[in-house]
């Protein structure tokens, strides 16, 4: 897509209410946005401002599969299995936004294996 149909896209997205995709086209097309950023209404370029200082704190696709799979795995207390993907996804663990999703049983599991290796 050039970039002004992008913009006309997402004006018009804006317009709508359509905040959705607006903001699919938005993360899907960042850099030429940024670019553009001018030639967008005012609403738009807010929420562009908005999906710009977000996109750090956000979590992917991939990692809400990972705390889903580590809250399944804590709920049905499969030790190995939680410990295996803790080991093997530590940076997720440490993100402060991780601790929100995280369900009773991940956490106590969690603050369990901390104190334990803290002992050795």
């Amino acid at each position: 897509m050039n970039p002004n149909e992008l913009v006309r896209a997402v004006n018009a997205c804006v317009e709508e209410l359509d905040f959705v995709t607006a903001r699919k086209y938005m993360e899907d097309n960042l850099d030429i946005l940024k670019t553009h950023k001018h030639r967008l209404q005012r609403n738009a370029q807010e929420l562009l401002e908005f999906v710009m200082h977000s996109d750090s704190k956000r979590l992917t696709q991939q990692e809400v599969k990972i705390i889903h799979a580590l809250n399944d795995h804590a709920s049905h207390f499969n030790i190995r299995s939680f410990k295996l993907l803790v080991k093997d996804h530590v940076s997720l663990m440490n993100r402060e936004e991780t601790q929100t999703y995280l369900n009773a049983d991940a956490k106590a599991l969690l603050s369990s294996m901390q104190g334990t290796h803290s002992q050795e």
